[in-house]
């Protein structure tokens, strides 16, 4: 990459809040050092309150990108491998059942866990399937990560695992295999091995009604009426006791930049603490979808020239789309607009945060902007 054009930056991120989102904050690092900031709109209702630099966000699936760095610790570890079979981990996911233009019938083969990381596993995103509804009415707020994992499988899967792209609650169901590998709770084990580590203080489980929560910006939804204030609820944290590998962070803009930065310069903290091995990181780069992932990654997501690792999209190929950046930026977003894009090449990190739900133009227009602004040098 170039020279950051920061007056180009600066005016493509004023020109959102002209253009109604309420408020951006954008944070980019190179070689542990922060050398871009800018914040602009307002968080409150009344629109009086400035975006503060240590604004709380729901960040959704932006919360992916700590769950993977989490899990690929434990590979590194030899605790498991990307080869291994979900039932080992997870006892009710030996014995699935499928459901596809052959029928209804037995899984013959495995659950295996890089179905999970590369959302290949044949589970949906469908927050009202009988089985979740079952335990959210059977244990209410006692029901735990493992009463919600288990109870995915009660409903057989739309496709056999490895054949297919589809978003889902894959990567919740890699936090439990977490739980079990480690005898700690998801959470625990985050801010054991990344939140402390890398001073992310400000970082945590949302709760399913964030109501009261200091420092949390308003939450807007883009709808029919325009972008218009919403609920403060995280809806994929369904318990107090579930703590949702896929969307269910609470956390700032400050917070994710050192995770971000960390996994740009190859694992490894400006204070040389490391959370990952370099060629552990670069596995975030390799696709893992096939021709027909591939296909549906675009078809399902607008993801062009992007393929899929583990819980990240990789940039493959830039011409596709005419870019100026480089192929092998790797990130994720979520519900909310936000984005995380790291290239360990230059060692850059981009963390842009909004907070407006059902927002398309975030995915199609706002983050491959700011990639190629950051990341391609773009006059």
């Amino acid at each position: 990459m170039g020279t950051l054009n920061e007056e180009k930056l600066t005016g493509y991120l004023d020109s959102l809040v002209e253009k109604g989102i309420p408020s951006v904050d954008c944070i980019v690092y190179k070689d542990h050092k922060e050398i871009y900031r800018h914040m602009n709109g307002t968080v409150d209702i009344d629109k009086k309150q400035p975006v503060q630099p240590d604004q709380r966000y729901l960040m959704f699936s932006m919360t992916k990108v700590q769950t993977m760095t989490a899990f690929m610790q434990l590979v590194e570890e030899g605790k498991v491998s990307l080869e291994d079979e979900v039932g080992k981990y997870i006892p009710s996911y030996k014995k699935l059942f499928v459901n596809d233009e052959l029928g209804l019938r037995e899984l013959t083969e495995p659950m295996k866990i890089w179905h999970l990381l590369s959302m290949q596993s044949g589970l949906d995103y469908d927050m009202t399937r009988p089985g979740l509804l079952r335990v959210l009415k059977e244990k209410g707020e006692n029901a735990t990560t493992k009463d919600i994992v288990d109870s995915f499988i009660e409903s057989p899967l739309e496709f056999v695992p490895g054949t297919h792209f589809h978003y889902s609650f894959s990567h919740d169901v890699v936090a439990r295999i977490i739980e079990v590998i480690t005898g700690m709770s998801f959470g625990e084990y985050l801010k054991e091995k990344i939140w402390q580590p890398l001073g992310m203080h400000d970082t945590f489980f949302a709760k399913p009604d964030n109501t009261g929560l200091e420092r949390l910006a308003q939450q807007y939804i883009m709808n029919d009426d325009g972008i218009v204030p919403m609920e403060q609820t995280c809806n994929y944290q369904f318990t107090e006791k579930y703590q949702s590998g896929g969307a269910g962070l609470v956390s700032c803009t400050e917070d994710y930049a050192k995770l971000a930065d960390t996994l740009a310069c190859g694992g490894v903290t400006a204070d040389g603490v490391r959370i990952l091995k370099p060629e552990t990181v670069e596995i975030f780069k390799k696709n893992l979808l096939g021709e027909a992932g591939l296909q549906e990654i675009v078809s399902s997501m607008g993801r062009k020239g992007y393929g899929y690792s583990c819980g990240m999209q990789v940039f493959m190929h830039p011409e596709v789309v005419g870019s100026s950046a480089p192929a092998g930026i790797f990130g994720w977003d979520g519900a909310a607009g936000s984005c995380i894009q790291m290239d360990t090449v230059s060692k850059t990190s981009i963390v842009y945060v909004q907070h407006v739900r059902n927002c398309g133009m975030a995915y199609d227009i706002i983050h491959p902007t700011l990639r190629d602004i950051v990341f391609g040098g773009t006059d």
